[in-house]
């Protein structure tokens, strides 16, 4: 029952990004740290939420379009694993569709609850009531904690028992599939990362990395610092330059003036 409050007081605070501001607490590799530390297990539960974090990387809502709930989503997947003594494959499969169920509850109050409180809030901006307006912005956003903590509360209390013995149920080519998948999955999260990031100028750089990696036996920590430094060296002259020509044009701009 302990675990069961604690989790919730875990979603809870991940969740309070719609009332006080993102923050990205809610992300997974948080959560899952958080989680491992209620469950016991630190280490699993922070390799469970790396996980989850690249397997959720793009989920983040885009105007009307609500992605499925990684609080909920992170924080049971990886209870229950580790309740479970599963490894971060199960995790995945577990995250997944409990995400995609709270995802509709979630719906359903964005869309009932939040309108009301909105026309609410527009009738004490009628009025200049600030502190009405700031009343429906903190009910509203720190509804919607509450519901997922309830949610989180009563799904660990009631589902921990069931989730082991469905678990002992799925055949084991599933748990060999999902193995290998999560393995695959850290390499989709870069390549996403990388298609954003990389282009003509930072490809070079990029190979430069690989090779050292590759060739010889510096940590990536150590290929980190010196990808740091290159990167201080390399946009402080550009940065310099920049500010020198931007100079000169506004000298040639002057001088066209005076004439």
């Amino acid at each position: 029952m302990m675990q069961a409050f604690l989790l919730a007081l875990v979603a809870f605070i991940a969740q309070c990004d719609y009332a006080l501001g993102t923050s990205l607490i809610s992300r997974p590799i948080v959560t899952g740290f958080l989680t491992g530390l209620v469950m016991g297990d630190l280490k699993m539960g922070l390799i469970m939420g790396a996980t989850l974090e690249l397997a959720f990387i793009g989920s983040f809502a885009i105007g009307g379009a609500i992605p499925p709930d990684v609080v909920t989503g992170g924080i049971l997947g990886v209870a229950f694993a580790i309740s479970s003594g599963a490894g971060a494959e199960t995790a995945l499969l577990l995250a997944l569709p409990i995400a995609t169920f709270t995802l509709i509850l979630k719906n359903a109050y964005l869309g009932v609850v939040i309108p009301i409180l909105g026309h609410k809030a527009d009738e004490y901006a009628d009025e200049c009531n600030i502190k009405g307006i700031e009343r429906m912005h903190l009910i509203s956003g720190f509804g919607l904690s509450l519901m997922l903590a309830i949610i989180v509360f009563f799904s660990y209390s009631l589902g921990s028992n069931a989730v082991s013995l469905v678990l002992q149920a799925i055949p084991e080519f599933i748990h060999k599939g999902l193995a290998i998948t999560t393995g695959l999955i850290p390499t989709l999260g870069f390549a996403m990362l990388a298609k954003l990031l990389i282009n003509k100028k930072v490809l070079p750089y990029f190979f430069v990395g690989f090779a050292i990696a590759i060739y010889t036996e510096i940590p990536l920590t150590g290929i980190a610092i010196f990808g740091a430094l290159i990167a201080l060296i390399t946009v402080n002259p550009m940065s310099q330059r920049q500010l020198v020509e931007s100079g000169n044009l506004s000298e040639k701009g002057d001088g066209d003036d005076d004439f």
